[in-house]
């Protein structure tokens, strides 16, 4: 939008000037109307290019003009009569005309047109050059200001406040009606609300009132209907429930953009596009989503590497859009080498574990979903010496996003488990008590098991920019675990938070500060519940649960992540141009140590530092790639370091 004002051609009456002391001569803009707001805002551009392409005022004929000695007549003096609300310092300033400078018909011609054109001022501008007593002349230009704006009146505005739109306006109230300050304004307006994501909303009408006040319509851009295309299984509703925009809304196209993500992250669709068409007869927008369906349907092969399952290989079955209601059935079955680089007191024995799986998204509620898992476990203990660990179970998880609080979101889990410790290496074990003095009935303690029914509810503050490479926000996690045991075992409660801060640093870096600590609140934590320190997701550079564990264990790391130098200067693939080389410090503590601690002389602390790799992995996420060099030593990792793997960032 340019000019709010409709324009004649500029017309000027030619004079020619007589220079003796009795005569003078005024060239003038005719002004055939006053102009006023125009109620259609269809024919603003039209206008503005009116006065933008405005010659020059033909204000006298080449043959007219004054032949003399151009250097002997000068403008002595500059007055200018008729501004109210316009400073004479403004309107002297628009003028090329100075005083001293040689006197030129021209030149004061195209400084009353550039009067014109800054908006303030009617047609009616006119310049009497006064021949004074020495030869110079005094310029006196004679100006008409616009009516003055009293005030606006905003309608049509819900998305955003009258206050916010009036902070734009406020400077022209009391000035003279500006064509160029208005349409700026009414830009700026738009410009605003599509900064907030509005962008369809604009100006549709203006109105000069009686008493200069001037009325701004608003149309938002309402929608009128959502309507799906592409999909053939996936129901019409299960789409439309993504999409958080109704009809009789305000589009956002920020808001729209999260729903498409949404979509997307149901992994149901390869592609999701939004197209916007105006219903001429309503004035409402219909918003079409077209999507573009995916199989989603798989059965997987796999082979793999992690520390605590060694290398491994596994089997599974998908369905992520589960009787086309965007449900997700998932079963596993693995089978590894068990924990790499482990130390002496973990047996040597294949992880086998299976896992079957199912997610409702949309439990009852848009922003609630809804999990079951049932689980199997048989693997060798790395909390408890020598020992062969079963695990099995199941639990209920309900997930709720907070909408007054979008950054926040709750868990909360109930569910069964039966733990089985059983004697793994009798006679390495026994010996080991024997070394260190400790009575053989203590073993019965740390082989304690027994079934709990678990509740376990958590808080999750989540503010990252991405999930891929993060470099600012900060995602943080509170949980209590209550274990109320249905055996001889006793119950037991624990309590424990992790913080960690992104801090963006450079154009693609981050450094990324951690702060872990958890504690046993009522009980006796049995010791395969215990708090480790060592292992993917605390002290790297130590074997899982090496550097000690305890009742409660406090930690902090600080890790800088940059991208292989140039690569993205060589490459545009996405995978690669994704990879970050991390360097890293890790320091941490357990309190009150378990039995374990006493057999393997494990200091309860330690100080890591070392070098990894972050690669995010389409279908599996981030893996984490490390190796940490202890700077702390301990009997068993001596000087040496050690890799760990890990996925993302563990919570």
């Amino acid at each position: 939008m340019r000019n709010l004002y409709k324009t004649s051609l500029i017309s000027v009456l030619a004079c020619i000037l007589l220079l003796n002391e009795s005569t003078a001569c005024a060239f003038e803009f005719k002004n055939p109307f006053k102009r006023k707001a125009k109620e259609h805002v269809e024919e603003i551009k039209n206008n503005n290019e009116n006065i933008e392409n405005a010659e020059t005022p033909a204000v006298y004929s080449p043959e007219e003009e004054y032949t003399g000695d151009s250097d002997a007549v000068h403008i002595k003096d500059i007055e200018i009569y008729g501004n109210n609300l316009i400073e004479t310092s403004f309107i002297k300033s628009q003028l090329s005309s100075k005083e001293g400078y040689p006197f030129n018909r021209k030149n004061v011609a195209n400084d009353l047109n550039k009067l014109y054109k800054s908006g303030y001022f009617t047609q009616n501008i006119r310049a009497l050059p006064i021949k004074l007593d020495n030869g110079n002349v005094k310029l006196r230009i004679i100006v008409e200001e616009n009516p003055p704006i009293e005030g606006f009146f905003i309608t049509g505005n819900k998305s955003l406040s009258t206050y916010e739109i009036m902070e734009i306006l406020k400077d022209l109230e009391g000035k003279p009606q500006n064509i160029l300050a208005i349409n700026a304004a009414i830009e700026s307006i738009q410009e605003l609300y599509a900064g907030k994501g509005y962008i369809l909303a604009k100006v549709t009408n203006l109105q000069d009132d009686p008493d200069n006040i001037i009325t701004i319509k608003i149309n938002e851009g309402i929608i009128g209907d959502i309507k799906v295309e592409g999909n053939n299984k996936t129901k019409d509703f299960i789409v439309k429930r993504n999409i958080l925009q109704a009809p009789g809304e305000v589009y956002n196209e920020n808001l729209m953009r999260a729903d498409i993500m949404r979509l997307m992250g149901t992994q149901a669709f390869k592609d999701v596009q939004r197209e916007i068409k105006l219903d001429e007869e309503t004035g409402l927008y219909d918003i079409i989503v077209q999507l573009d369906e995916q199989r989603t349907g798989r059965v997987s092969l796999g082979v793999g590497i992690d520390s605590s399952s060694g290398f491994f290989g596994s089997v599974g079955f998908g369905e992520n859009n589960f009787r086309g209601l965007g449900q997700k059935l998932n079963l596993n079955v693995m089978a590894g080498t068990g924990i790499l680089m482990h130390d002496s007191s973990v047996l040597r024995r294949a992880n086998l574990q299976a896992e079957l799986s199912f997610l409702e998204p949309h439990f009852k509620s848009d922003n609630q979903s809804l999990g079951f898992r049932a689980f199997a476990r048989n693997f060798g203990s790395y909390q408890v010496p020598l020992a062969i660990e079963e695990r099995y179970g199941g639990d209920i998880t309900i997930s709720r996003a907070f909408k007054k609080a979008k950054n926040l979101s709750g868990n909360f889990s109930v569910g069964v488990e039966n733990v089985h410790l059983k004697e793994g290496d009798w006679s390495k074990i026994s010996s080991l008590y024997n070394q260190r003095g400790i009575p053989l009935s203590e073993r019965e303690k740390q082989l304690e098991g027994g079934f709990y029914a678990r509740v376990m509810p958590s808080i999750v503050y989540d503010t990252r920019d991405n999930i891929i490479n993060t470099r600012h926000g900060v995602l943080a996690k509170v949980s209590l675990e209550e274990a109320f045991s249905f055996s001889d075992a006793d119950s037991y409660g624990k309590l424990n938070g992790v913080l960690k801060k992104f801090i963006p640093a450079g154009r693609k870096s981050s450094l990324v500060l951690t702060a872990r600590g958890g504690g046993k609140i009522n009980g006796d934590l049995p010791e395969f519940a215990a708090y480790t320190l060592g292992g993917p997701y605390s002290l790297r550079g130590f074997n899982i649960a090496e550097a000690g564990s305890g009742n409660g264990f406090m930690m902090g790391s600080a890790e800088f992540r940059f991208p292989i130098p140039f690569l993205d200067r060589l490459t545009s693939n996405s995978f690669l141009n994704n990879i970050r080389i991390a360097g890293f410090v890790d320091g941490g503590k357990v309190f009150s140590s378990t039995l374990t601690d006493r057999l393997y002389d494990r200091p309860g602390y330690g100080i890591t530092a070392g070098v990894g790799l972050r690669l995010f992995v389409p279908g599996l996420g981030a893996i984490n790639l490390d190796y940490g060099i202890p700077l702390t030593n301990t009997k068993g990792s001596g000087s040496g370091g050690f890799f760990t793997f890990g996925m993302g960032d563990y919570l």
